[in-house]
């Protein structure tokens, strides 16, 4: 960030700037909120309140006076330092991503070093939802086949675990189509495509016995996903087959692994 002044925060994302620092769970503790605002010299005018009212009002009063907003950015910054949070990475990727909707309403970004970058403002609840995403966030850490990202970008938007599993696991099917030309689903398609003695698709160079069995077990993978999870997110509700969010990270990594495989030439 510039050392220039900064303009004021609005009330309203500094309250959702509060809530997300003071949170029961995942935010600071009431000694390290007495810590950082006395290092970045805001005066704890409220500190036996509630620990986001503490802040809030900490940082609405300093604001007030002051008429910019430094001050508060530099307490964000101390406060998210990655350093602070080593063995601690999901507390620190939840609380920057809810920081960072609050934030993109000023036109800012706390990036995983902990440091701020200029992006246009958000305008609307939804475009900032949009901009930051937690799910996607955590598959890009994952380092996941982008086929996971084309075909289910609107379903991680929204961060719709049920979905997001439901059009990855279309996607598997359709990207073996694509590769052999066939025009089957299911079983059918796999035993056509993944086939030992006529293979349209290989993971390996089917030379070896122990090549032959993974080539196998490959394809009986591949069942398995379409069984447990193309089924069942197709003829289950949502209400009934309810997904959250470790579980959706797995089976999407479990699917990106399917996909890293069949492009083995």
């Amino acid at each position: 960030m510039s050392k220039k002044n900064q303009p004021p925060i609005d009330g309203s994302v500094l309250e959702g700037i509060s809530k997300v620092l003071g949170d029961t769970s995942n935010g600071l503790t009431g000694i390290e909120i007495g810590k950082f605002l006395q290092e970045v010299s805001i005066p704890d005018v409220d500190s036996t309140n509630t620990k986001w009212k503490r802040l809030y009002n900490a940082f609405i009063t300093f604001q007030n006076r002051k008429q910019l907003s430094n001050n508060i950015l530099t307490f964000i910054n101390k406060s998210m330092s990655p350093a602070r949070f080593v063995g601690r990475t999901d507390q620190f990727e939840n609380t920057r991503f809810e920081l960072n909707k609050r934030l993109s309403f000023i036109g800012l970004e706390l990036s995983d070093s902990g440091k701020f970058k200029r992006i246009n403002e958000s305008k609307t609840i939804s475009e900032a939802e949009q901009r930051v995403n937690r799910l996607k966030g955590k598959l890009e850490q994952r380092n996941v086949h982008q086929k996971i990202f084309e075909y289910c970008k609107a379903e991680l938007v929204v961060e719709n675990y049920f979905h997001s599993v439901f059009e990855a696991v279309k996607s598997i099917a359709q990207v073996i189509r694509d590769k052999t030309g066939l025009t089957n689903d299911g079983s059918e398609l796999i035993d056509l495509a993944f086939s030992i003695k006529n293979p349209m698709i290989k993971i390996n160079s089917l030379s070896t016995e122990t090549e032959i069995s993974e080539h196998k077990g490959f394809a009986n993978l591949i069942k398995g996903v379409f069984g447990m999870f193309r089924n069942t997110t197709a003829h289950a509700p949502k209400i009934v087959w309810e997904l959250n969010e470790e579980d959706a990270l797995d089976i999407l990594t479990t699917i990106s692994l399917i996909h890293r495989k069949i492009e083995f030439k």
